[in-house]
């Protein structure tokens, strides 16, 4: 072979090698910043990781929302008929947060088995469901018209009690 073209060779391996690597650095980044969706059913069965960033998601449990009067902690419970994850977070809720309403929360969920909240995310209107937290409920057997009338028999009921 002649210099010229060894020399081409060498140059065109190292570009590959240089693609390869920074292809290799951007996928091991992006698998620490994804986010996957667990229902409250496979949480309890052990497919969520533990002290990785999850989203959670399904109903606000009824009668399960427990404020610290001395700060901004929160405990609540988030279930989606079958099983339940109790939540904890501390902040500030969106204002549409209430219970018998669909949530996603943003969190890790810890070794004795509760989620440590970062972010919570309520729905943005009565009819509006996150699409992860109805394919969930979906998969426990219920319908968006169950979990929609769910919802609107504790709005009334929370709101008859104010």
């Amino acid at each position: 072979m002649r210099a010229k073209r060894k020399q081409k060779l060498y140059v065109i391996l190292g570009l590959v090698t240089l693609a390869a690597i920074a292809v290799g650095l951007t996928l091991y980044a992006l698998r620490s910043n994804i986010n996957l969706f667990f229902s409250p059913v496979q949480i309890a069965d052990g497919q969520a990781p533990i002290e990785r960033q999850i989203r959670a998601g399904g109903m606000v449990k009824e009668g399960t929302v427990a404020r610290d009067p001395d700060s901004l902690d929160v405990a609540f419970t988030v279930t989606d008929y079958v099983e339940d994850v109790e939540v904890r977070y501390s902040g500030i809720l969106p204002d549409l947060f209430r219970e018998g309403q669909g949530v996603v929360v943003v969190g890790r969920l810890q070794p004795q088995g509760w989620l440590r909240a970062d972010q919570v995310l309520a729905k943005h209107d009565e009819n509006y469901m996150p699409p992860e937290v109805a394919q969930a409920l979906e998969e426990a057997g219920y319908s968006p018209e169950d979990y929609q009338a769910k919802a609107a028999e504790v709005a009334e009921r929370l709101d008859g009690q104010e």
